[in-house]
């Protein structure tokens, strides 16, 4: 008898999995009334390509919808769930670099010195990296990482938040919210963050926080927005 551990590693299980994902997200998009903050984004968002594109974890379901036909990766994890999101984002028209870091921001553990090469190259070929920002199993801290390759790349960070009215957050280390259909969405798009390619360790950490304060801001923003605490109406 086939145990559910050894059904979940099925590929066929994993594609299928993975497409009920992208067309659940694909009505949460079509369903939801979008807000963009700044109503100009993409004219301030476009001629900076290619970019880094920030997030925290358990708040990048819907971030896929943000590229509006641009050419994008993401860094998904090797894990069993890492297969289910890179066949979804696929789907969605996002390509995926396999890897992840650790606690303390190495790349020679878990796939990351040849995921850190993969979001270089992607960068380096026109393509928009898009990644979260936190320390692995540290919601809302952000790491090192997303500094270093924006040091190597030259590219800059921009930190990005999608939020949705219609939600369920769960109980868990990043406080995931699951996006409901038919509610208000917002993306609100934040100030760049550039990394010196010369920057020293005190300049490293001076960027990372910086990264940090402002996807606080741009998350806070964006439930403002769908949560209709900032005043105004719908728009987008």
């Amino acid at each position: 008898m086939l145990s559910s551990r050894r059904i979940a590693r099925s590929p066929a299980v994993q594609r299928f999995i993975g497409f009920v994902a992208a067309e659940y997200l694909r009505l949460v998009w079509r369903t939801c009334r979008l807000t963009l903050d700044p109503a100009n984004l993409y004219e301030i968002f476009d001629p900076q390509m290619p970019v880094i594109v920030a997030m925290w974890h358990g708040q990048h379901f819907m971030m896929p919808f943000l590229s509006r036909g641009h050419r994008v990766k993401c860094l998904i994890s090797r894990h069993r769930d890492g297969e289910i999101n890179a066949y979804a984002a696929q789907r969605l028209g996002i390509g995926a670099v396999r890897g992840s870091g650790d606690h303390g921001n190495r790349f020679d553990i878990k796939g990351g010195v040849g995921a850190f090469k993969g979001m270089l190259t992607a960068l380096a070929e026109g393509y928009n990296m898009a990644l979260t920002a936190d320390v692995p199993k540290v919601a809302r801290v952000a790491g090192l990482g997303i500094v270093k390759l924006a040091r190597f790349s030259r590219r800059p960070i921009y930190p990005v938040a999608v939020a949705t009215s219609r939600r369920i957050v769960l109980k868990n280390w990043d406080r995931s919210a699951v996006n409901l259909p038919f509610g208000r969405f917002a993306i609100v798009l934040g100030e760049p963050v550039r990394v010196p390619a010369d920057a020293d360790d005190a300049m490293m950490e001076q960027c990372r926080a910086l990264v940090e304060q402002r996807l606080c801001q741009v998350t806070e923003r964006a439930y403002e927005i769908v949560d209709r605490k900032d005043g105004h109406a719908d728009r987008g």
